[in-house]
């Protein structure tokens, strides 16, 4: 399995407002994405520390979906992901 470093999941290129609660959400999104080999339509996602406290504030649960949708968090479709999770079909529970 490959290593990553912190710059692996905080990065510049992204749709905010917070860099750990909305880049590094959208990766960890996308890794369950890229672990489950795909397309999801149903999945509950459990969040700990400080991303539970804040996950809709810092839109850290539109990133997660984005990330399980395949929508990197550079993507102006981040701010829309619960919409188009929802019109898609894909369900998700926080």
């Amino acid at each position: 399995m490959k290593k990553y470093s912190a710059f692996d999941i905080i990065g510049p290129d992204m749709i905010g407002p917070s860099s750990s609660h909305t880049a590094g959400a959208n990766r960890l999104g996308a890794l369950a994405r890229k672990i489950a080999r795909g397309d999801m339509i149903k999945t509950t996602i459990q969040l700990h520390g400080s991303f539970a406290k804040t996950f809709r504030g810092h839109g850290t649960d539109r990133a997660i979906v984005a990330g399980l949708m395949g929508i990197p968090a550079s993507d102006e479709r981040l701010k829309d992901a619960l919409k188009l999770a929802d019109a898609s079909g894909f369900s998700y529970d926080f």
